[in-house]
């Protein structure tokens, strides 16, 4: 089993001047120290349940391009983009040039978006849960025909682009992956099966976790899937489950549990004002074992 890291949380001591530098140092331990991925979120306003608007929030595809800067292995992805966010052809060609400048460690991750309150703040429109899942479906077909020999028209119901032109392609062959997050029955894993690399779950439990991916190999069946082609990720541990670096040996007993189901890599978020030492913890302490999962 592979880690990743969610960079979620910019609000640690004296941020005003140390945000930058908090978080470069922990990309690159991360980096050097055998992470497989890392990620930060999309929103224009944090989160209510990290403090809501009053604390600070980067744009993600312009930090992803500074991390592309200063690291070398790590994958890069938002966790996870919402379809309401950017035009689909303008995020297809952000993320290739991601993948172009970074040498071909671009993630695409997508969803239907769910924060009503920064769209409102910011003028964005916010259709409802079903226009935004119909959107979110004809952007995984614009993303996938951007990165196809096939440049002609793309005519859908909330999409029409006259020319699928993406020059200089992605690095990446046949394209970047694409990770579909949350575990929706009968909309979002239906996606995941049709157009996704990868899935990404909640930290549910394994019972949890394994309904989940039940549903999703049903899916998988309906559409003419293979199962098997599509990589199984989740965020996190189970609520209250054991920390990493406080107690390794009970959560990498956890993460067995999940490896048996088909995870192959776990995304956290480090708990801590000093991110930077807790990724150089887990890197020293967990990347290593975590990996004979």
């Amino acid at each position: 089993m592979r880690l990743g890291i969610h960079y979620a949380n910019f609000s640690h001591p004296d941020w005003q001047s140390g945000l930058t530098d908090r978080l470069a140092d922990t990309a690159r331990v991360a980096d050097q120290g055998g992470v497989d991925l890392f990620t930060v979120m999309d929103h224009y306003f944090q989160m209510e349940q990290l403090g809501g608007p009053a604390e600070p929030m980067l744009e993600g595809y312009t930090t992803l391009g500074y991390l592309a800067g200063i690291t070398e292995n790590l994958r890069l992805s938002l966790l996870v983009t919402g379809t309401t966010y950017r035009h689909p052809g303008l995020l297809a060609k952000i993320v290739t040039t991601l993948d172009v400048l970074s040498r071909g460690r671009a993630v695409l991750g997508l969803g239907a978006a769910w924060y009503d309150r920064e769209h409102a703040g910011l003028g964005v429109p916010f259709p409802s849960t079903a226009e935004r899942f119909e959107r979110l479906e004809e952007t995984l077909r614009i993303c996938r025909q951007m990165w196809s020999d096939d440049d002609g028209p793309f005519d859908g119901r909330h999409y029409r682009l006259a020319e699928t032109v993406c020059v200089p392609p992605p690095v990446q062959r046949p394209r970047p992956p694409i990770l579909v997050g949350g575990g929706g029955e009968r909309k979002t894993l239906r996606l995941v099966a049709q157009y996704a690399d990868a899935c990404n779950l909640f930290p549910l439990g394994p019972d949890g976790v394994r309904h989940k991916l039940d549903v999703l190999r049903r899916h998988c069946d309906d559409v003419g899937r293979d199962y098997d082609e599509i990589e199984k990720t989740m965020l996190g541990g189970a609520p209250g489950g054991p920390d990493p670096v406080a107690d390794t040996d009970a959560f990498l007993a956890e993460m067995e549990r999940y490896a048996e189901l088909g995870i192959s890599l776990v995304t956290m978020v480090p708990p801590t004002d000093d991110p930077a030492a807790w990724a150089s913890s887990v890197c020293e302490r967990v990347v290593p074992r975590l990996a004979e999962v």
